[in-house]
This record gives C-alpha cells, sequence and structure tokens, in this order.
C-alpha cells in the first residue's frame, strides 16, 4: 500500500451524509423554539444571535476537531482564548488603565497575540510529540498555567476602553450579517476542504486512525502532532480576538469553562475521541444545534446552569449514539 494510499480517510458510498445526520435534529429544534416563543425564529435573532453567539464557538470546535481527528486533543484552547486577547490589550492600555504601561501599536500587539499563541502550541506540541507525554494532563496543566497568567497580568480586573482595533471584528457587518459569521462560514468551508482533499488532511486522519501505522507508510507524525497543535493555538487567539470584539473587553475569566461545550459541539457533530473518524461539517452542524439550544433556553428564561445539565446529557447521548451505531455498523459489515 502507497503511503498516499494510506493518508486516504474512508470516504465510501453515502458515507458523507453522517456529516448531516443532525440536520432533521436541527430542524427540530427549530420548529420547537418557534412553539415556544415567537421572538426566536426572526432573521434578527437568528442572525445576531444565534449565528454570532455560535461564531467564537465555532472557532474553538474547528480548531479541537483538527486535533481530535488526529488522535489527540487540547485542553488548553479555551485559555488561550482568554491569554492571546488579554495580553495584547495588556501591551496596549496605558498603565492607569491596568495596561503594562508600553502603550504599543494595537497592530502590533495583536501581532504579539499570535506570537504567543504559537508559542503555547510549539510547547504542546514539542511535549506530547517528541518527549511522548500524556496529551490530556500537559494541556490541562497547559490550561492552568495560562489561566494564572492571564489572572496576573490583568489583576483580577477587567480590561476594558479597547482601541477601535479591538472592536472592529465586533461591530462590522457585510451585506447585513457580522463579519464574525462570515468567519466562522470562511473558516469551516476552508478547514472541510482542507481535511477532505489535502493530502495533509489525509495524513491527519491516518495519524488519527493508526499512528505506527501512518509512520510506517511515511507520515511525520512529530511534525505534523506539534503543527496541529500550533494551528489550534492560533485558531483559538482568533476566537478570542473575536469574542474580545464583540464584548468590548477582556475579562479575566474569559473563556473559562468554554472546552466543554467545545467537546460538546464536537462530538455530537460526530467527531470520534479515539481520532481518525469525523468531518469539520458535522462539527459544524454540532455547532449550530448548541447554538440553537442555549437561545431557546434563553429565550424561555431557563437558568443559566441548567444550561450545563443539558449539555452534559446531550454528550452522554451521543456517546452512547456513536457506541450503538458503530456496533450496529460491525455487526452488519460482519454478516
Amino acid at each position: 500500500m502507497s503511503a498516499e494510499a494510506a493518508t486516504r480517510p474512508k470516504f465510501a458510498g453515502l458515507n458523507w451524509l453522517r456529516e448531516l445526520v443532525l440536520l432533521p435534529v436541527i430542524a427540530l429544534v427549530v420548529v420547537l423554539g418557534s412553539v415556544l416563543t415567537p421572538n426566536f425564529l426572526t432573521v434578527n435573532n437568528i442572525l445576531n444571535n444565534v449565528l454570532v453567539t455560535s461564531a467564537v464557538l465555532g472557532m474553538v470546535v474547528i480548531a479541537e476537531s483538527l486535533i481530535l481527528i488526529s488522535g489527540y486533543f487540547d485542553l488548553s484552547l479555551e485559555s488561550v482564548v482568554g491569554l492571546a486577547p488579554a495580553f495584547a490589550v495588556w501591551l496596549v492600555l496605558p498603565a492607569a488603565a491596568g495596561g503594562i504601561g508600553l502603550e504599543l501599536n494595537p497592530i502590533i500587539a495583536i501581532v504579539a497575540m499570535f506570537v504567543i499563541s504559537v508559542a503555547v502550541g510549539l510547547v504542546n506540541g514539542f511535549l506530547i510529540a517528541k518527549l511522548r507525554l500524556n496529551a490530556f494532563m500537559v494541556t490541562l496543566a497547559m490550561l492552568i498555567l495560562l489561566r494564572g497568567l492571564v489572572l496576573g497580568i490583568s489583576g483580577g480586573r477587567t480590561f476594558s476602553g479597547l482601541p477601535d482595533e479591538f472592536r472592529w471584528l465586533g461591530s462590522t457587518f457585510i451585506l447585513g450579517v457580522s463579519v464574525q459569521v462570515w468567519i466562522l462560514a470562511i473558516a469551516f468551508v476552508v478547514a472541510a476542504i482542507f481535511m477532505r482533499n489535502h493530502p495533509t488532511g489525509r495524513r491527519i486522519y491516518a495519524m488519527g486512525g493508526n499512528e505506527d501505522a501512518a509512520e510506517a507508510a511515511g507520515i511525520n507524525t512529530k511534525r505534523l502532532t506539534i503543527g496541529l497543535f500550533v494551528a489550534g493555538a492560533v485558531i483559538a487567539a482568533i476566537a478570542g480576538l473575536m469574542l474580545t470584539s464583540r464584548i468590548a473587553s477582556v475579562t479575566a475569566s474569559q473563556g473559562d469553562g468554554m472546552i466543554f461545550t467545545v467537546f460538546a459541539a464536537a462530538v455530537i457533530g460526530g467527531i470520534s475521541l479515539n481520532g481518525g473518524k469525523g468531518t469539520v461539517i458535522g462539527a459544524l452542524t454540532g455547532v449550530l444545534l448548541l447554538g440553537l439550544i442555549q437561545n431557546i433556553l434563553t429565550l424561555t428564561n431557563v437558568p443559566s446552569f441548567w444550561i450545563d445539565a443539558i449539555y452534559g446529557l446531550i454528550i452522554l447521548a451521543a456517546l452512547v449514539f456513536g457506541v450503538v451505531s458503530e456496533r450496529v455498523r460491525r455487526s452488519r459489515g460482519a454478516a
């Protein structure tokens, strides 16, 4: 078997339909939402509430999905969402407003934000790929480290009074739609095409399916792993900038707890926690489903703490469904 053949994902027949398996559920949720509240099924609510609030989550889901398909996962992405913009704003604001006092040009600060996110990805990737440390422990430690850095540079305060460069993504509209929604749509299209058609995308699937076999087929799995963690951190930094732009501030707790919703969206979208399975488009349907559910719960005044419980039930249901469907598929294949 050639290296190219070994890296080709198993899309056969009508398997691509699995990407859209959540569409009937999404349609049912839309109908339910329109019945529960008249404010749900409106253009303003769908565009400016559901899609805009899902944009940040969707970007982090893209990052996590790429890493999950490769056979790893990254818990620290939620902390990058907080640290990256906090670090940039810290460099820009005067000392009186909580900054370090450098008062850098906002563009330079944004570049520095991406530099630090690349550094985070490099450290994660190196420790996991080169030193073979456990991905859970490495990224958990990084999550705690970055969260501490955010608290340290912010002093536990909220950065506000941001320059226009930090608020542009939250105040710009193209054809009546927030630029954040356009960014999310473009990111999903690019990621889907990359994973399905680019040789590197097929190598990611191969590595997630069987890393030893991928290495035997000539894939440099160590370099690929490091590249994925760097890419994930950069995408998470973009998501952090989008969130900061939307709320026009950076909170000391920005991104905290987001990773659980990210995993929920990825899992119910068909991304396997064991690696090598799932698609970016499937993950998008998971993002849309959770965005719709959260919007309905908010409009119907359901207490926010119940939302986490509902997400937990959704994850459990998705895991059970995935195991049952896989066993059914194997039994049919054996027959």
